[in-house]
């Protein structure tokens, strides 16, 4: 047992204090988070606990740090037909490579939370092979947000999986009804306009750089 689990039964924890899901130090305002690779679940981290799993197999490769970087592309080569393909029936989705699976998986948020779609892999192989500015994805911590937009457009967002999550966690809140709402799509539509500030954008050359 660590030092800081030991101190986590010595030491009652303060009120209202929210603290590391590893050592149980405080955490402050900002605070990264960690994936287990196992459960597939997003805990809370103090600073030292983020750096130690921004490292390849430590924690015998149980734990991998979510990173910080946030890419957009306005060039994202995409059709209807590819959409309907992968069997997508919302206007937004999430793929990543999930390790344990050993393939890319596809979500979308939905009122009941994040909603797994069989992804037809020949179809989303096509569509990351006409989009190399976004190549490069980290498996298990990063995905590719897909928003379509338009009927004919998609914007494409490189993300940590935590923002991925970020906007399931809107949607479970805002949505009312079968179409979701005024309220819903305003705050979709912030949360897209805050990530569009957020993102550097990317261009067909920079292919392969992250």
């Amino acid at each position: 047992m660590t030092w800081g689990g030991l101190r986590r039964f010595r030491e009652p924890p303060a009120a209202d204090v929210e603290r590391c899901e590893l050592c149980a130090e405080s955490l402050g305002d900002r605070h990264g988070h960690v994936v287990n690779l196992e459960s597939r679940a997003l805990l809370c981290t103090c600073p030292p606990c983020h750096l130690l799993f921004t490292q390849d197999g430590a924690g015998r490769g149980r734990f991998r740090s979510v990173p910080d970087r946030y890419l957009h592309t306005r060039d994202f080569r995409m059709s209807a037909a590819d959409w309907d393909e992968l069997q997508i029936p919302v206007r937004m989705a999430f793929f990543f490579h999930n390790s344990a699976l050993g393939r890319n998986v596809a979500f979308y948020p939905s009122p009941g939370g994040a909603t797994e779609s069989q992804l037809p892999l020949g179809t989303w192989d096509r569509v990351l092979a006409a989009n190399p500015a976004l190549a490069g994805v980290r498996p298990d911590v990063e995905a590719l947000l897909v928003d379509r937009a338009a009927e004919d457009r998609f914007a494409c967002y490189l993300v940590p999986i935590d923002a991925c999550y970020e906007l399931v966690g809107i949607v479970r809140l805002h949505w009312r009804g079968f179409a979701g709402g005024q309220e819903a799509w305003e705050a979709i539509e912030d949360y897209f306009a805050a990530l569009r500030g957020r993102a550097r954008e990317v261009l067909p050359e920079e292919a392969g750089d992250g």
